[in-house]
This record gives structure tokens, sequence and C-alpha cells, in this order.
């Protein structure tokens, strides 16, 4: 984390986190930057080195991508090479058995967790490339790739992860959403649907949890220059200046330094319930992105 008010460059250490669906994107975002903070991060999903993840031939096509890029074994090489520990945990996020066995491996090596970010979504599946059109053109598939395999993961691993941090006493749980002040998101129901209804679950997850001192929170980045998108725009990290197009974009570590802001703040269970701006938070606890700028809020 960047700017820590504290002096602190490792605020975390010691803190145990569970990042899902961090093999690339905004949850390996949140994952090096939590490991840069200190922590232990046990980085999930379902691409390996060995084994890239099913289910993304479109979005690889649209992309003109090869190969899916990223994996959690990368991911966690780069929270330890950062200075945390990063231990990679194959986990499909929508089976509840494998979830169930993350959280006890996670318990039984650590005896604690302090952090889980949500993040595993399952909309990537369904891309088709048309982000505008009115609801009854859209196929149907987004549903279940957003809700079936977005949605509903978060609300699994939450399950797990609740009873623990209960039992502790304290604990963070962040979903990682979309929130423009309550604007409709015209030209994309679906989408708009499970971000609501993921800023809905942090609501009614911190409702119940906030009596045993643990938070629940929706966190929004903005446009981030994830790799779909940097391929989109067949550009990249080194290079995206040169794409005006991308000039609202921020880096999936922008997010990350929220999380890692957020999960060091020992009044955080203030924030409980809500929906919050990266941006808002950069200016509150005087983070940066990677590149310096505290970048602005995107807006519909």
């Amino acid at each position: 984390m960047q700017n820590d008010r504290s002096g602190n460059d490792k605020p975390l250490k010691g803190h145990v986190a569970v990042v899902t669906g961090a093999s690339r994107g905004a949850g390996r975002g949140v994952a090096v930057e939590l490991g840069a903070a200190g922590a232990t991060v046990y980085v999930t999903g379902r691409s390996t080195r060995a084994q890239p993840a099913q289910g993304y031939g479109r979005i690889l096509a649209l992309s003109a991508l090869d190969a899916l890029p990223g994996s959690i074994d990368d991911t966690a090489d780069e929270v330890t090479r950062l200075g945390g520990q990063g231990i990679a945990v194959r986990c499909d996020h929508t089976r509840e058995d494998e979830v169930a066995a993350l959280f006890a491996q996670v318990q039984s090596e650590q005896g604690r967790l302090d952090l889980l970010v949500n993040n595993a979504w399952g909309g990537h599946e369904s891309f088709d490339g048309v982000f505008d059109a009115p609801f009854w053109a859209h196929p149907l598939s987004h549903w279940d790739a957003m809700f079936d395999r977005g949605v509903r993961n978060h609300l699994l691993a939450s399950r797990f992860a609740a009873p623990v941090m209960v039992a502790q006493g304290r604990g963070l749980i962040v979903t990682t959403s979309f929130w423009d002040q309550g604007k409709y998101m015209r030209g994309n129901l679906f989408y708009d649907l499970a971000k609501s209804a993921m800023n809905r679950l942090a609501f009614g997850m911190a409702e119940e949890l906030r009596p045993h001192g643990v938070a629940s929170l929706a966190l929004s980045p903005g446009w981030m220059r994830t790799e779909f998108v940097l391929a989109g725009h067949q550009t990249d990290e080194a290079h995206w200046q040169e794409r005006p197009a991308l000039a609202r974009t921020e880096s999936p570590r922008y997010l990350g330094r929220a999380v890692a802001a957020l999960a060091a703040d020992p009044e955080v269970l203030g924030k409980s319930g809500g929906v919050h701006r990266v941006a808002d938070l950069a200016r509150e606890y005087g983070f940066t992105d990677i590149d310096g700028r505290q970048v602005e809020a995107f807006v519909l």
C-alpha cells in the first residue's frame, strides 16, 4: 500500500486474506497490493500454469488473444515477491465442496482469517462484445454467468468465511462491484442487476455481521486496465497512454490499494454496509494509482 499514514510499510503483516478470482484483473491487483502490505494471501481461482480455466473462448477471440492471461501461481509468486506470502489454491467457486475445502485449509494452516475479497466473476464467460443493447436483445446466458457464477460465488464464499470471523470477533468481507450513485447502466440490464445484487448482498451481510464486530462492504473501482481491456485496445500496460480512449482508466492495483487501506483501518466497521468508490477512498486514505495519479471516479 502506498502513502500509509502510519508510516508502516507493511501494515498488514500477520493478516490472513483470501482473494477469490485472482488469476488476473481486479483480483490480481488486490492480491498483489495485499502482498505489498505484508499479508498472507490465499490466491484462488481456476487458472493454474498447468491448466488455464475453460469457458473463455469467446472473449479470447474478441480480444485477439491466443491464451488466457495469468494464473493463480503467477499472482501468488508476485504476492511473495512484493513482501507478503502468496499461497495459490485452485478453487472453482461455483462448487460448494471446493469452497468448503479452501476455507478448511486456511483455518488449518493459519488459524485465522482477517479478510475475504469476493471477486470471482463468471461474466466474462458469456461476454459477446455487445455493451449496449435492450434487455430483450441480450442472451439469457448472461444471467447464468453473472448470477449463478457471479453473485452466488460471493454468497457461497461468505457463508464459509463468516463463521470464522464471527468466532474471532473481527474481520472484513469486501465485495468487488460497481456503483455510480444509483444510476442505471443503460444497455446492460443483466450487469446492472448483478452488481446491484452484489451491493445489496454486502449490505445485508453487514446488518447481520455488525453485532459480531465483522464488517462487510462493497467496493466500486472505475474502468480498470485489465488484461482483456488492454488487449481489446491492442496495447499493454507499458503503452496504454498512447491510446486516448484509455485516458479515464486505472490499474487494477488502484483497487488493491483501496482494499489494503480498508483492511488496515481499525475503524473500518464504520464503513460497513456501504458501497465505496475507490476514487473517494484514495482521497480519504491518501493513496495513489501506480502512476502517481488519484484517478477520478468513473461516471456513467
